[in-house]
């Protein structure tokens, strides 16, 4: 490798290592978040988790959980690798949106335990604050689905 080459992919090394530790101090794994820094940063089709563990310097065991949890996000997927015994891996299609849009279970388990708060309350500030709390809830998750159909008809324009 030359000089030049070597710089840049010591470069880009050091992006994949500052965007996973800031998605860690955003409250991620910090191996799941240096499991999808490798997917984001590669230009490789697919990923075995013997790349990742080469490719991080991890433990097989440690890359195996974080694999596990990037995919149950929703930002990687198993594809078939016909010729190979190891399982691979990829960035799924449209995986920021599909991540946004899943978005929802977490605040579904908020709306429910503030409808029973408000079933439980009587008029006054405190139910007041639980409503609006729901209201706006409520309003999240409806504005998410015209975002991402925002978003996408967006990106399908034409680009600078």
């Amino acid at each position: 490798m030359t000089g030049e080459t070597e710089r840049k992919r010591a470069a880009r090394k050091d992006a994949a290592e500052h965007l996973a530790l800031t998605l860690a101090g955003a409250g991620m794994q910090r191996m799941a978040a240096r499991v999808l820094a490798a997917f984001l940063f590669t230009d490789e089709p697919s990923l075995t988790a013997g790349d990742l563990v080469a490719e991080l310097g991890a433990s097989a065991g440690s890359v195996s959980g974080a694999v596990k949890t990037v995919m149950q996000m929703g930002l990687i997927e198993r594809v078939a690798a016909p010729g190979s015994r190891r399982e691979h891996y990829r960035m799924r299609d449209r995986a920021w949106t599909t991540l946004y849009g899943r978005q929802h279970a977490p605040i579904d388990d908020i709306l429910s335990a503030v409808a029973r708060g408000v079933a439980t309350v009587e008029p006054g500030p405190a139910r007041e604050r639980l409503i609006y709390m729901r209201d706006f809830y409520e309003f999240l998750l409806g504005e998410v689905p015209s975002l991402i159909e925002r978003f996408e008809q967006r990106r399908a324009g034409p680009r600078p």
